[in-house]
């Protein structure tokens, strides 16, 4: 006769050390992949700042197109918005604005207002300083993200890329007077 031996218990769940394997598998992963979002977050800040500067320098071109000057540091980026009157130093005729598409000048990533001095002391040119504090909010520190030189797009000297110098010469077939 033979005895029977009762069925062994099926055991339901994980182990502790199961656990601690598969949490020891997880908190790698997370350290592997946490690093890289941030890092992408940040060079995602630092884009859209350099893309914001650039708008804001198409933005003065068109304005100095139409005034043939640039706005002082007095009247800074919100002569972009608003025409400056002229009981201000220096009144602004040929205005044609608003020159940005919004009603307020952007902030940076940082949610700093954006730098803005005329006549230019940091760049070279005749061009305005424009400039982001960057994620340390303090002015004149490595992270800024200006207008001039290698911070404002990491290309060329003035920070617009390289520039070429292309002429076209065009007949028109024909005499017009302009």
């Amino acid at each position: 006769m033979a005895i029977a031996t009762p069925p062994r218990a099926r055991r339901a769940g994980f182990t502790l050390t199961e656990m601690l394997i598969v949490l020891a598998i997880l908190v790698m992963l997370v350290a592997l992949v946490v690093p890289r979002f941030l890092g992408a977050q940040q060079r995602a800040d630092r884009q859209t700042a350099k893309a914001q500067i650039e708008l804001l320098r198409g933005c003065l071109e068109r304005y100095a197109l139409d005034t043939k000057r640039f706005p002082t540091t007095e009247q800074g980026l919100d002569a972009l918005l608003r025409a400056p009157s002229d009981a201000e130093e220096g009144g602004v005729t040929g205005w044609d604005g608003p020159y940005v598409n919004r009603d307020e000048i952007p902030l940076d990533p940082w949610n700093n207002e954006y730098q803005y001095v005329f006549p230019p002391e940091r760049g070279s040119g005749d061009f305005p300083d424009i400039w982001s504090f960057g994620p340390d909010g303090e002015d004149n520190t490595e992270d800024d993200i200006t207008s001039w030189g290698r911070a404002a797009s990491g290309e060329g000297e003035n920070g617009r890329g390289e520039e070429l110098d292309i002429q076209v010469d065009v007949d028109l077939g024909g005499d017009f007077d302009f």
